[in-house]
């Protein structure tokens, strides 16, 4: 299967036997330093573990030629693919998911390891991949269409849906398994086949995947080349975005990388899917319980160290309750236990390397410099456990809306505590950012709770009562409005980003006449 054939080289197993089992074997062993043996052309990715700061693998990058294969190879896959029935597309990602749950354990410490995610965030990325595979079967005898009546005698009308062809999907090192399932499962079911390219922080969990993958695909004799990987940086990326032969490109990361992403394939009329940054607050009015503002901020603000585009960045408070609140919250990060993600015990990982620690530095700096006040230190952390240089403090500042970081998403733990006087006004300053995900209010009073989710209320694409902005489910379209680009992803009637729409007329009877009552006699 050539479009499988990614190699992996300098592989240090560290006694990780989950890496073996997902069939990331060792070839070519070297050192934990790194040190190459590769081919001279060949050029590789090196992955680095943020838990402890060791060399795990390299993965080779796919070249141009390589791909021109990959793309020979799913477009002739599609055309076998589209013709098997869709209930029988959704038999084949009901045994994927069989697989993931087969492989739930190792693929679970895989993606806490490789990205740096408490452990039980990696089992619950993977449960997710598991959840939408089963909303997946459910979806492929669901795919409806729509009959309309003809304004002309013996006229029958109605749509269907087809679907596209080849999908590009580009994911992100947050969530570096079940974005890519939210896409492809849906895809694969609508007839779709898959081209993927995974964050170059986090390749192996891509070809454990694409491993876990193989073996349905193998059991089923099915074509290579229905779900297709690519690895490499943003010039691999382009090769997706800029063809013309991938109509649908679905692409989650930054705002920035968004707009190069829609800029490029608006100009080939090609179709974008973006799920990009969130710059989430939680609302908490004065009637709200405070054990459910504890609960729902706290892991908003530091689950996945706050690397989850659904992180709550802002607490807006109502001025009665503030020192309360701040009080309670602060107190609760000072029991927050931050080490090595493989330990359950712990709440917080580390951040994905020292890029991001130097941007959460910088962040802070500049929360000081334009007014910010300190509730919480941040810093690095340093000592034995955290030798990576990857681990930091969750920090929170006394902030103002207006102030330019908080208006910017910063990918880190950096909780903005403001306060507000009237339920307009908080509600105005959550919508007063470029972003638009994830939102939540905290309140027992209906009239507050039914103005927020108004169309005068938040204007993101999830709107929250007495939950958190983080932890969506994946019955619900997963998307927002504004910077973070519109996309819908997951479910409800998403799985109709991934197909064409076709307008169908039949005359059956043995004249035929014009719409709108034109008339055109011979």
């Amino acid at each position: 299967m050539q479009h499988l054939k990614i190699s992996i080289q300098i592989f240090n197993i560290m006694n990780l036997d989950f890496l073996k089992t997902l069939g990331l074997e060792e070839r070519n062993a070297g050192t934990s330093t790194g040190a190459r043996a590769y081919e001279s052309e060949q050029e590789y990715i090196d992955s680095y573990s943020p838990v402890n700061g060791e060399y795990i693998a390299s993965v080779s990058v796919t070249t141009q030629e390589q791909y021109e294969t990959v793309m020979k190879t799913a477009q002739d896959a599609f055309k076998t693919w589209r013709k098997k029935p869709a209930p029988q597309r959704g038999e084949i990602v009901r045994q994927y998911g069989e697989a993931l749950r087969k492989y739930k354990e190792p693929l679970g410490k895989l993606v806490s390891f490789e990205m740096g995610k408490s452990l039980q965030e990696g089992y619950g990325e993977v449960q997710e991949m598991i959840d939408i595979c089963d909303f997946a079967v459910g979806l492929s005898r669901q795919l409806y269409g729509l009959t309309m009546h003809s304004e002309r005698a013996n006229h029958r009308m109605y749509e269907q849906w087809h679907p596209f062809g080849v999908v590009g999907i580009i994911s992100a090192f947050n969530f570096p398994v079940a974005v890519w399932s939210w896409n492809s499962m849906l895809a694969l079911v609508c007839g779709d086949v898959c081209v993927w390219k995974g964050s170059e922080k986090t390749p192996l969990c891509s070809v454990a995947c694409q491993n876990i993958w193989k073996e349905v695909a193998e059991a089923n004799d099915l074509p290579e080349g229905i779900s297709c990987i690519i690895n490499g940086d943003y010039k691999v990326g382009e090769y997706l975005t800029k063809d013309t032969r991938v109509p649908l490109v679905s692409a989650t990361g930054s705002t920035r990388m968004g707009k190069i992403v829609a800029q490029e394939v608006a100009g080939r009329l090609g179709r974008t899917l973006l799920e990009l940054g969130g710059n989430n607050a939680i609302i908490v009015t004065e009637s709200s319980d405070l054990p459910v503002v504890l609960a729902g901020s706290v892991f908003g603000a530091v689950g996945t160290c706050g690397q989850r585009c659904t992180s709550t960045r802002r607490l807006i408070v109502h001025r009665s309750i503030y020192n309360t609140v701040k009080e309670n919250v602060a107190n609760a990060y000072k029991q927050l236990r931050i080490g090595n993600p493989l330990d359950q015990n712990n709440h917080v990982g580390p951040l994905i390397d020292k890029d991001a620690v130097n941007m959460y530095l910088d962040a802070l700096r500049q929360a000081e410099e334009q007014g910010g006040s300190i509730l919480v230190d941040g810093g690095v952390l340093e000592g034995k456990g955290y030798e990576s240089g990857c681990y930091v403090k969750p920090a929170i500042v006394e902030a103002h809306n207006n102030m330019p970081i908080v208006q910017h998403e910063t990918f880190a733990p950096i909780l903005y505590l403001i306060p507000y006087d009237d339920i307009s006004e908080a509600i105005e300053m959550q919508n007063d950012v470029p972003q638009g995900l994830s939102s939540a209010i905290m309140t027992n009073n209906l009239r507050e709770a039914e103005l927020f989710l108004s169309c005068a209320g938040s204007d993101c694409g999830i709107a929250n009562v007495n939950i958190g902005t983080s932890g969506a489910e994946i019955g619900g379209a997963f998307g927002g409005e504004k910077e973070t680009g519109g996309g819908r992803e997951s479910g409800s009637d998403a799985w109709k980003a991934y197909m064409r729409r076709q307008t169908n007329t039949i005359n059956y009877g043995k004249d035929v006449p014009l719409a709108q009552g034109i008339k055109f006699d011979l």
